[in-house]
């Protein structure tokens, strides 16, 4: 223990060190008590060194997890440093509190390297010093001597204790000068011996300083008042029956257990021969665990007995008179052990997790099993319970080896509770368990896999852009980044375009979405590959084939071919007078470039001059008259068609159909009307609007050249020599030709005759140069003069110049 004001550092402290050579590789250090934390007590790499086949470098104690470990006392008293390798104080040392009053006094602690397991004793020899000072068990003394004590009679003293040994414990006493007593020494008995009469009526108290003094340096001391009262008579004192008492006890035996009876007899009579007992300087926590009984001298347990706290016990008892006179004897109690310590397993070290790629055999952790009893009882068999890939493997001392058996996979099986449990040897035998949880690391050892071997998805023309058409599902059993899975594209061409320019995925989600709206009649289905990558190192990865189908939606109205959709007034049907119900008329052609039930055309006249006269094919698209001409019809039938296709919902297209009930033109006086009517003054208006458009564009130009060569101060010249060549390709957008294109082709050419100083046109219709043209029986042809006849002039006709 420590005394208050004591600095360690005074006395300076003293580390040796010797190399035990030993095939453990064993180290023994002395060093002083109360050592200061931090303090180097040994430098463990050069000093396992001294084995050339240890060779252990600083360097390689991190590598290694180079440890300092209790040898089963549970408590760390030192540590390394894995920069340099010293062993360093890392709690305090108190000898005293370790060892108490035993000669010798050694630590043990344990060096433990991995990689490979190895364990090396490290011995630390306690050296005392003296920082304790003697001390007496009670600070007053009371004796009791009758007057008629001789010169010479002897006084028995409780002597002093020290908690240090050797030196630092006490070695000499010293009386303080008297005229009646002087002290007396030999070992642990200490006397005080009459020199001078006691004289009760002279003096019946003498007070006495005895002073204890250690041989620590530097020295220290304790002291104690002996308070003496001087009576009339008694000259006996107690004497025991022994010197020395022995006895052994069970640990754990019950309160109140006899351990041992002393006793001590005086020959004096009456109350002067009354002797009664007591303990005499011992500890409190010896005072705990035993008591005396001051009649009997029955010493007995009165607090639990633990053979691994302490093995034996050593007793002062003392025995005293009714007068005061006293005596010692010494009394020593060995516990003996019982099979009261279950195992301890430790895990002193464990590699969780554990990389599912390790091969068998591999060690993963450290097992420690220690048990505090002796002999027998301390013999401990350690083993695995489960069946698990895991074994056991008896190392050093009573170290196991945790290695494995067999190869991990983290996907079967991702964690392990491992029970170890040890026995011990003992009567009846004890045991415990420890659970180690021990975890599988993963390794990127799976591709991801797709739930389907292939993928379609169906889509509907003019979707939406971003529109959802389907998801793609890889799963990878991996874990976290192992297992995280990324979709991607395959880079690839789609009709010549980039696939990314069609589709996209979601790179977590693995949906793919529509880049553009897809169009049934530009293409009808196409396959694109999807990558699934997981995020491991090295990625892995697999790829699935996705077919897109494109489904039609009735999009496109039926496009007349013919006629036209506006119905050209000069394509005008003949219809002989003498036509029987039935005949063929004409004929509405048309497409859709929908498909399937999109495309199913079918033909209806919405409109007619004489309802009854004219019936039209539900799907051929035939005009033919339902009953025989009669001279009351019409010699004018105008029909309006619609063309409707089967999509839902319907789309339709209508066209006007001019018919004429005539055998000759001859007999038409209304083909002026039919001729320019409304619809058709819409080309008379363009001809206006690029007319204006050419005249102003021409002044335009002349404006600007005159403006130049005024500028320049130039003669002005004429701007054109010749004429300026209009285009004759100009044609409105509404004439449609028979093939299908939609506009009138330029091949498609008219002569064109004016009579001189005639305000009115004249048309002769000639035939196509074009071979698409109508047959010229179907079509409506007049000479000049024969528009002049029907017609007449016209004032307000465009005046039109032939140009050869």
């Amino acid at each position: 223990m420590a005394v208050p004001g004591f600095e360690p550092g005074s006395f300076g402290f003293i580390v040796l060190f010797v190399v035990a050579q030993c095939a453990h590789g064993d180290l023994s250090y002395s060093v002083q008590e109360e050592l200061k934390r931090g303090s180097v007590i040994g430098n463990i790499a050069k000093d396992l060194g001294v084995a050339k086949d240890l060779g252990l470098e600083p360097k390689m104690l991190h590598t290694r997890k180079a440890r300092i470990d209790s040898d089963g006392t549970g408590r760390q008293y030192c540590d390394i440093n894995l920069n340099n390798g010293e062993l360093i104080a890392s709690d305090r040392i108190d000898r005293e509190a370790l060892c108490g009053h035993k000669a010798s006094c050694v630590l043990k602690q344990e060096l433990l390297l991995e990689n490979p397991l190895e364990l090396h004793r490290i011995n630390l020899h306690i050296l005392d010093i003296n920082d304790n000072s003697p001390k007496f068990n009670e600070e007053i003394m009371n004796l009791e001597i009758r007057e008629s004590a001789g010169r010479g009679a002897r006084f028995v003293i409780e002597e002093a204790h020290d908690a240090d040994v050797g030196q630092n414990s006490v070695q000499q006493y010293s009386l303080r000068k008297n005229d009646h007593f002087v002290l007396m020494a030999e070992g642990n008995t200490i006397e005080l011996v009459l020199d001078k009469e006691l004289d009760r009526e002279k003096q019946n108290e003498v007070d006495l300083l005895l002073t204890a003094y250690d041989g620590g340096s530097p020295q220290r001391s304790g002291t104690v008042v002996i308070h003496v009262t001087v009576l009339d008579a008694n000259d006996n004192a107690p004497v025991f029956s022994q010197d020395l008492y022995k006895a052994s006890l069970p640990e754990n035996s019950p309160l109140d257990t006899v351990v041992i009876k002393v006793s001590a007899t005086d020959a004096d009579e009456g109350v002067n021969g009354d002797v009664s007992y007591d303990f005499s300087h011992v500890t409190e926590d010896v005072r705990k665990v035993f008591s005396i009984d001051p009649k009997s001298g029955e010493i007995k347990v009165t607090d639990n007995i633990d053979y691994e706290t302490m093995t034996s016990y050593e007793l002062r008892v003392k025995a005293k008179d009714g007068l005061g006179l006293s005596s010692y004897a010494n009394v020593i109690i060995a516990v003996t052990d019982v099979n009261d310590n279950s195992p301890v397993v430790s895990l002193k070290s464990l590699t969780n997790p554990v990389p599912e790629n390790v091969s068998p055999g591999t060690e993963v952790g450290i097992i420690n099993v220690q048990d505090r009893d002796s002999d027998n009882n301390k013999q401990v068999r350690c083993f695995i319970q489960q069946s698990v890939p895991f074994k056991l493997v008896p190392s050093i001392k009573n170290y196991y080896s945790l290695v494995t058996t067999g190869q991990l996979d983290r996907e079967v099986v991702s964690d392990y509770n491992i029970t170890i449990t040890a026995t011990d040897e003992g009567s009846p035998p004890l045991s415990s368990s420890k659970s180690v949880h021990l975890s599988v690391a993963d390794i990127n050892d799976n591709p991801p896999v797709f739930e389907e071997q292939s993928y379609s998805a169906y889509v509907t023309e003019n979707n939406r852009p971003g529109s959802s058409l389907c998801s793609v599902t890889a799963r990878d059993p991996d874990w976290r980044q192992n297992g995280t899975v990324v979709y991607s594209l395959l880079p690839g061409e789609v009709n010549g375009a980039q696939v990314s320019s069609y589709l996209s995925v979601n790179g977590d989600t693995g949906v793919i979405h529509a880049v553009r709206s897809f169009d049934y009649e530009q293409w009808r289905s196409f396959k694109v590959q999807v990558m699934a990558r997981d995020n491991g190192s090295p990625p892995l990865s697999s790829n699935v084939s996705v077919s897109v189908f494109i489904s039609d939606v009735n999009d496109n109205s039926p496009q007349i071919l013919y006629p036209t959709p506006e119905g050209n007034s000069f394509m005008t049907e003949l219809v002989p007078k003498a036509a029987h119900g039935g005949s063929l008329v004409s004929k509405v052609i048309a497409v859709d470039a929908d498909s399937g039930q999109n495309a199913w055309l079918s033909y209806h006249i919405v409109k007619s001059t004489d309802p009854g006269l004219f019936t039209i094919g539900l799907h051929s698209g035939e005009i033919r008259t339902q009953r025989d001409i009669s001279e009351s019809d019409s010699m004018k039938q105008n029909l309006i068609v619609a063309v409707k296709d089967n999509g839902q919902p319907s789309l339709s297209a209508t066209c006007s159909m001019h018919l004429l009930i005539s055998d000759n033109l001859a007999e038409v006086p209304e083909l002026k009307d039919i001729s320019y009517d409304d619809k058709n003054s819409k080309l008379t208006w363009y001809l206006i609007i690029a007319l204006v458009c050419v005249s102003t564009f021409f002044l335009t130009f002349i404006i600007i050249i005159l403006g130049v060569r005024f500028c320049r101060r130039r003669k002005p010249r004429m701007l054109f020599d010749g004429a300026v060549a209009i285009p004759s390709a100009y044609l409105p957008h509404n004439y449609a030709d028979v093939d299908g294109t939609g506009t009138l082709r330029s091949t498609y050419n008219y002569d064109a005759y004016l009579t001189t100083g005639s305000r009115t046109s004249d048309f002769k219709f000639v035939s196509s140069y074009n071979d698409n043209t109508l047959p010229a029986d179907q079509t409506l042809r007049k000479s000049p003069s024969d528009f002049a006849d029907v017609f007449g002039d016209s004032d307000g006709s465009p005046e039109s110049e032939h140009i050869p």
